[in-house]
Parts: structure tokens; sequence; C-alpha cells
């Protein structure tokens, strides 16, 4: 990495719980491809003067990570095609003081479905209805699922996400079982309250054939470790962050790294 100085570009991430996945990514990019950038992650008091720093102070790009992916979108100045269909911004770039929004959240999704061949008549359980909830539904739906529950206590959001898309809604599991079983809470999140819990129970997991969390810290949450005790096939969501990271990447640079430098700073991203 340079020596930090004055023509440097930084890009950040706002999270309420920061990881060093996405600074470890970005940061190892810029070092393998001679690149004068820096990446560092925040954890706002004040989402509107964090965004408004994002503007005046001219940091080229903002990941925005839970619980901040909806209520961003009232503070940028145009919604990216892939935020405004689903109402949820994870990526944010900034021109000249403008403000783009996008949601690469809903590309891993959709990359990650198609690439693991999970068939689209499996019946689909997907626990939560924040705004990576919303990115997964979306990727559910134009994938060509249509037998799709959205698990979420709030009646008012889970109900209207669900039905959004044509979708089911149940305020809870109550014994539920499908093929694949999707968590977008933050259980078995590093740093949570619930960091050692389960997101869906054991009779859940042993009905299921797939299990994807989308959880990118720690990469072996309690559910996909149970998985694969269970000999399931699973997702994960260290998978989702290298591919949600890579496009902010190209969105922040306009630069495609090759397969072998992506590869390379993902070792380097989950060897922390």
């Amino acid at each position: 990495m340079p020596i930090l100085n004055k023509d440097m570009t930084l890009c950040i991430s706002l999270s309420a719980r920061p990881s060093n996945n996405g600074t470890r990514f970005h940061n190892h990019l810029y070092d393998q491809l001679d690149l004068n950038w820096i990446y560092k992650a925040f954890a706002p008091t004040d989402l509107a003067q964090a965004i408004a720093g994002v503007r005046g102070l001219g940091i080229r790009g903002c990941a925005v990570s839970m619980p901040y992916k909806e209520d961003v979108m009232a503070l940028v100045d145009e919604l990216d095609p892939s935020a405004k269909a689903i109402d949820s911004v994870n990526t944010i770039v900034n021109t000249d003081g403008r403000l783009l929004a996008y949601n690469t959240d809903y590309t891993a999704i959709e990359q990650l479905l198609a690439g693991n061949a999970v068939p689209t008549d499996y019946s689909v359980l997907v626990q939560g209805a924040g705004g990576m909830a919303k990115a997964t539904v979306a990727a559910l739906r134009d994938a060509g699922f249509t037998d799709v529950t959205v698990i979420a206590r709030n009646e008012d959001t889970g109900r209207a996400l669900a039905e959004q898309y044509g979708f089911q809604w149940r305020a809870t599991l109550d014994g539920g079982t499908a093929d694949l079983i999707i968590n977008v809470t933050p259980i078995g999140m590093q740093g949570g309250p619930e960091v050692d819990s389960l997101s869906f129970p054991e009779d859940a997991i042993a009905a299921a054939k797939v299990v994807f969390d989308v959880v990118a810290l720690p990469a072996e949450t309690p559910l996909i470790k149970a998985a694969r005790g269970a000999g399931k096939q699973v997702i994960t969501g260290a998978e989702v962050a290298t591919i949600q990271a890579l496009e902010q990447f190209v969105l922040y640079t306009g630069v495609r790294p090759t397969d072998e430098q992506v590869r390379a700073a993902e070792d380097f991203m989950r060897a922390q």
C-alpha cells in the first residue's frame, strides 16, 4: 500500500458492526494493481452526517451495510436500477459531489444461486425482511423460484416484502421446512448478541437440501457449521461478500481485476 499522501483516493464502508472483510479485500487489490487508493471501515453515529462527509470530502466510494441499506436512500442523489428495484442500497459512488447508489448484494445472490445450480423448483424459506432480504427475495424471484416464504416477526415489513414479489409471509418458522433455507438476519454474526445462536432449528436444517447464510463474518456461522455437519450443500456469506465487494471495486475504480487477483484478495480477506 502506498504511503498516505494528499493525492490518495479514499473509499469507506458504513456499518453498525464493521468487519475487516471489505478493508482487507479492497486494500489488497489496490496493492496488487498499484493504485494510490485506501479503504477504511466506519461505524457512524449519525448516518446523514456520514453521507454529507462522503459528498463534502470527495470520498469516492461508500459501502453500506446493516442497518443502513434502506435509510441511506433518502440521502443520495440518484438510485441505479439495481437499488431502485428493491429499495435497498449497499454501494454509493461519488462523482464530483453527485451520489449514485447501487445494490451489488443482488448480483452476488443471483450469481451464487446460479453457480451452485440450485433448482428453481425447490421450496424456499427466507428468514429476515431488511435490506439484504430484499436483495435475496428479488434474486429468487428473478431466477424463477416460485415457492418462497418470508419469515419475519414484523408483519408490516415481512408481508409487504413477500407480497411485492408474489410470495408468502409467516411471522415465525413454526416447524416449517423447505429445500432451501436462507438466513438474512444478523443471527450468528460476529460481535452481535446472537453470535452463538442457530438462525434455523436443527429439524429445518435436517430437512433442507441447501443451506445459505448471508452472514459473512464469521464465514463458518453456527448455521453453516451445523449444515456441514449434517452433510448439506452450503452457500456462505463469505462468498456473498467476495462477489459484492468485487462489483463495488469495479464501480469505484473502473478496473476489473483478474480472477487470480480476486482469489488472492479473497484469501487475504479470509486469513484474518
